[in-house]
């Protein structure tokens, strides 16, 4: 079973780009983040030609998020429960894996702007939130992966410039402590449980040839449970619709679960 998260920024400008990369790679469960889009306007039927059912949770112009599976998608939840949000960053469902069902959380997390903001305390307590609803999401979904766009870079080794970006958002000793705080709800980095490249990341900025230059951050992730970590086989990036014409900024992340 292959699970792939992927900030598209922009279905809507991103939907060819969407369909090509699930006709080369036929994953079983895509999770998107940054539809950018409203509910209604969702290509429902694209999607559906290419052999995907979808939750989605969209919101217009900004955040938005969706699961397409080749399986149903049931018991779906929107966003945080205890955690009052006008914004549509969480989306949960249920679908069928091997030895069982597993329950895929995709989330975009909020950005933080820069540490001291508003945004920032919004981006602390919007995690907070998070963690407390994981901890009940674990209890009765113990199959559980956390996906998505974390905004966070959890190690000096997830960014180009670690000493030059050092406490800057995404770096800040607070996020990376509630990145850890989620390691300690039992989760797990599917993409350290193996060797990797050095400088393997899966987000660049548009601008002065970030990518290039490869001056990226990993922050789109992959986390997963306990009873799911035996089964993890393989996890990687897939840097190659980075280099398309008019790409998003991230790349697609993937699990592979046997």
């Amino acid at each position: 079973m292959k699970i792939t998260t992927w900030n598209v920024n922009s279905l809507t400008a991103r939907l060819q780009h969407v369909l090509d990369w699930l006709a080369a790679n036929p994953v079983d469960v895509l999770a998107l983040q940054e539809l950018k889009m409203s509910d209604d306007k969702f290509p429902h039927d694209a999607l559906r030609e290419a052999g995907y059912e979808a939750a989605v949770f969209g919101q217009k112009t900004y955040n938005g998020v969706a699961l397409l599976s080749r399986t149903p998608v049931s018991d779906v939840a929107r966003n945080i429960a205890g955690f009052a949000d006008e914004h549509s960053r969480v989306i949960a469902g249920t679908v069928a894996g091997p030895g069982g069902p597993v329950r895929v959380v995709n989330g975009y997390f909020v950005n933080g702007q820069e540490p001291g903001s508003d945004k920032f305390a919004y981006k602390m307590a919007w995690l907070t939130g998070l963690q407390a609803w994981l901890q009940t999401e674990l209890v009765a979904h113990p199959r559980l992966v956390l996906v998505g766009d974390f905004n966070i870079a959890p190690e000096d080794r997830d960014s180009y410039d670690p000493v030059g970006l050092a406490e800057t958002i995404h770096h800040t000793t607070e996020e990376r402590d509630h990145f850890k705080a989620l390691i300690g709800l039992g989760l797990t980095d599917a993409f350290r449980l193996f060797e990797q490249p050095e400088k393997s990341f899966s987000w660049w900025d548009y601008r002065m040839l970030g990518y290039q230059k490869n001056r990226g951050l990993r922050i789109d992730h992959i986390l997963v449970s306990p009873p799911l970590l035996p089964t993890v086989q393989a996890c990687s990036i897939d840097r190659v619709p980075r280099k398309w014409p008019k790409p998003s900024d991230h790349a697609p992340v993937t699990v592979e679960l046997g």
